[in-house]
């Protein structure tokens, strides 16, 4: 009794347990079952990153203040972070890993590097 390939239809040929007559048709198969989720999970980790580069950028110093309009003109997505810390007065920063800001007056924000 010969298998078939999942993917292309090709006999297989070696291991008893094997499924696909070659690497390049178990990725095929495997990244079209994973396509749907795969996209939203990229998409997300692409606008993160992206974010990240933006505020690394911003804030050389570990510690500096920006406008609005810069992070925006840079591309920065504000409904993409990563984390939320609320002090204990009740100040909240957002942050993008290790790289976070905090609303200010006036469409201002602090940019902050949070020690690991």
């Amino acid at each position: 009794m010969q298998k078939q390939c999942p993917e292309c239809g090709a006999k297989i040929v070696g291991r008893i347990d094997k499924k696909f007559c070659s690497d390049s048709c178990r990725n095929a198969h495997n990244n079209s079952i994973n396509k749907d989720s795969r996209n939203l999970i990229r998409n997300t980790n692409n606008r993160l990153r992206k974010n990240y580069r933006i505020l690394e950028a911003l804030n050389p110093e570990q510690k500096t203040k920006t406008s609005r309009a810069r992070l925006i003109e840079k591309g920065f997505d504000f409904n993409y972070i990563t984390s939320i810390y609320t002090t204990k007065a009740g100040t909240v920063y957002y942050f993008v890993y290790d790289q976070g800001y905090l609303p200010l007056e006036n469409d201002y924000y602090a940019l902050v590097k949070r020690e690991l």
